[in-house]
């Protein structure tokens, strides 16, 4: 599986200074730590958790699964018997055990240039302790959900961390997501409690948070189900943080279109509540396998999957890969640029960081807010080593051309990541090229909400790089690329990703519903994890990603579902039936095209669209808004009325080369589609 040299052709190397003080300084290296891993898991995670504090220690295997639904229920347990608390892990360890009070976790940096604060750990604990404090006096308790709708302020994780700490189960919405999101995420965990806040800037653009937060506990109240209470924090309307309890400053611009609707009955304000909290809380100490938190992640049915992380696994897999995969070292200054509404912000903004002791950039903005250089003035601002963004980021800065980068030096960086999308080779060259100045290793990351952190990547010193390449899988994971019939290919090959033994971080199962966790992960393959993902392994044994074979969409590195999409649009009344396949982007990496079949008497017009990306928008949030339309007075179907939507794809790329369409009930309808395409410009 792992070849037993490095290649010497066709790749790139990291330095000599990187490969000296590097955790993993060669391929051989990693490879004697594969080896061990897969075949003594037990040793060596083992090692892992012995940085770690555990109340009790385990008493079972240390990972004890089943991945074969034909030999019974799908299981993966880790540590169990072993009691400890996230939370304590990550900030009373690092404040008291390594002394690390005074070290910063975080530079918050603002929308607005010049928004900024420092949180040490000292005070970050302070914070946690004291809003767990208040979330106990509002009856959450262990086992509770507790859903969080917030942008990107240290308040967030300060929320997040005291779910932790109580053993409450967070469930973090991201703030761009729509009301009709919200509800159906609240509604589906049963979450006791809402914590968001009254708004924030994106760019130039005002969002009033509190005013979706509350569209959303209204339509989950027309559905039978009320949300008790829901805590608001002031980001956009304190006037003075000395007084507020608040580790964000006062914005500096100020927001007369912001709306707060305030229903005192439900509303609670987090600074009131903050005030009078002590800052005394002692942990819950929670099983190994109790849940830690749900986010949801679109399903190819249409319905969102609530995947379900659990404390111990999580907690040391999200370590590890940190540390390794970014060659941490205690003088880094670490940025990743997601949102924490995404299981990277979960995973290497919050947990995996945190459990290192690392500082930490938190941006709330955009990378071309207020223009193309924020992102590098930011770097060279807190002297950051170590940088990880999205490919769509890269791409979209590439427009821009170099000039924006090289105004600032960026001598501080040391390694480039890329996360949420296979990155093209075009992008990844031009990043380690422009903005690493071909001296900073590029790891280019593969893995999904449900493998809780990396489980394809390079490691900085030990594997050498290809553009594009996800390389090699990381420690414990077992890959193997199949065909359509279930079968192993071995060598140069191409077919479905899947995993063939767990690792201590991925998902338990779909909260509440684990017979869906089972079809979709363990059906198709029985006796293996199937990532929904095609892959390709080149004659060096590198492993490239090919994208979604199922229903799915990568659209700025965030997976759409095509069914939740056309759900959305068949709701409006003009619409019979809808199709949404992706079409290749050269930022996005793929955009939304869709099909439409009207009702009979129905006129195809602008003001139409215009609705239908409006209701698309409302549904599901501004990331899923349709690019095209096409007018598509039939669709093509097999004539067992299977829509073909290979042959849409074709169609919104304009190739006119269909292939097999032998089973094409109508054949007509293609001519007319051609006809009718959008004009696509990009």
């Amino acid at each position: 599986m792992i070849p037993d040299k490095a290649p010497g052709e066709e790749v790139l190397h990291a330095s000599g200074d990187l490969k000296k003080q590097a955790h993993i300084p060669s391929f051989e290296k990693y490879k004697e730590l594969y080896i061990r891993s897969v075949e003594s898991p037990e040793e060596f995670w083992g090692d892992v958790a012995k940085d770690f504090f555990w109340k009790t220690k385990y008493t079972g295997k240390f990972l004890d699964y089943n991945f074969d639904v034909t030999k019974g229920e799908i299981f993966v347990k880790c540590m169990e018997g072993a009691t400890t608390n996230i939370c304590y892990n990550v900030l009373d360890r690092n404040v008291h055990e390594r002394k690390l009070g005074d070290k910063m976790a975080f530079y918050w940096e603002g929308n607005e240039p010049g928004d900024e604060k420092t949180v040490t750990y000292r005070e970050l604990l302070q914070q946690v302790c004291k809003f767990a404090n208040v979330l106990k006096s509002q009856g959450v308790k262990k086992g509770d959900r507790v859903s969080i709708y917030m942008p990107m302020v240290v308040e967030l994780v300060v929320a997040m961390l005291a779910c932790a700490r109580i053993g409450a189960v967070h469930s973090i919405v991201f703030a761009g997501f729509s009301a009709e999101s919200l509800c159906e995420r609240i509604m589906d965990s049963q979450c006791c409690i809402l914590i968001t806040a009254d708004g924030f800037y994106r760019g130039n653009k005002l969002i009033s948070l509190k005013l979706i937060a509350d569209e959303a506990l209204q339509k989950c109240r027309d559905k039978s189900f009320t949300v008790e209470k829901c805590i608001m924090l002031k980001h956009l309307t304190k006037e003075d943080e000395a007084s507020s309890g608040s580790l964000s400053p006062p914005a500096k611009r100020t927001c007369p279109d912001l709306q707060v609707p305030w229903n005192p009955e439900v509303d609670l304000c987090w600074h009131s509540l903050f005030g009078g909290a002590s800052e005394e809380c002692e942990p819950v100490w929670c099983d190994s396998e109790d849940p830690l938190f749900i986010l949801y992640t679109s399903g190819s049915t249409g319905k969102p999957k609530g995947v379900l992380h659990t404390v111990s696994g999580y907690m040391l897999y999200t370590a590890a890969t940190f540390k390794m995969v970014f060659d941490y070292h205690s003088d880094d200054v670490y940025w990743c640029t997601a949102d924490i509404g995404w299981i990277t912000g979960h995973s290497y903004i919050t947990y995996g960081p945190l459990a290192n002791g690392a500082t930490s950039v938190l941006f709330e903005g955009l990378p071309t807010y207020p223009d193309v250089s924020r992102m590098w003035e930011i770097v060279d601002k807190y002297h950051v080593s170590k940088f990880y963004t999205a490919p769509t980021a890269i791409r979209l800065l590439m427009k821009y051309g170099s000039e924006p980068v090289q105004k600032y030096k960026r001598t501080s960086l040391k390694i480039l990541g890329t996360v949420g999308e296979p990155i093209n080779p075009e992008a990844w060259q031009w990043y380690y090229s422009v903005v690493g100045e071909k001296r900073c290793p590029v790891v280019d990351t593969f893995w999904q909400t449900e493998t809780g952190g990396h489980v394809m990547t390079p490691l900085p010193a030990a594997t050498p790089m290809k553009p594009g390449s996800a390389t090699f899988p990381f420690f414990g994971v077992v890959p193997a690329i199949l065909n359509e019939s279930g079968e192993e290919l071995e060598g140069p090959s191409e077919g479905y990703l899947v995993f063939k033994q767990p690792w201590p971080g991925v998902m338990r199962t779909v909260y509440g519903n684990h017979e869906r966790f089972e079809t979709i992960y363990f059906k198709k393959f029985p006796g293996y994890y199937v990532t929904g993902d095609g892959c390709r392994r080149d004659k060096d044994g590198y492993y490239w990603i090919t994208g979604r074979i199922d229903d799915m969409l990568n659209v700025s590195g965030h997976l759409l579902s095509t069914a939740e999409v056309e759900s959305a649009l068949v709701e409006h009344e003009a619409v019979a039936e809808a199709a949404v396949v992706g079409r290749p982007h050269p930022v996005k990496g793929e955009s939304l095209y869709c099909f439409v079949t009207l009702n009979d008497g129905i006129n195809y017009n602008q003001k139409l669209e215009a609705e239908l990306k409006k209701q698309v928008r409302e549904k599901i949030g501004a990331i899923a808004t349709p690019d095209y339309i096409q007018n598509a007075p039939g669709l093509p179907k097999t004539r067992s009325g299977k829509i073909m939507r290979r042959v849409l794809r074709k169609i919104a790329c304009n190739e006119q080369d269909l292939g097999d369409v032998s089973t094409l009930a109508d054949s007509s309808v293609i001519e007319q589609l051609f006809e009718n395409r959008c004009c696509t410009t990009v």
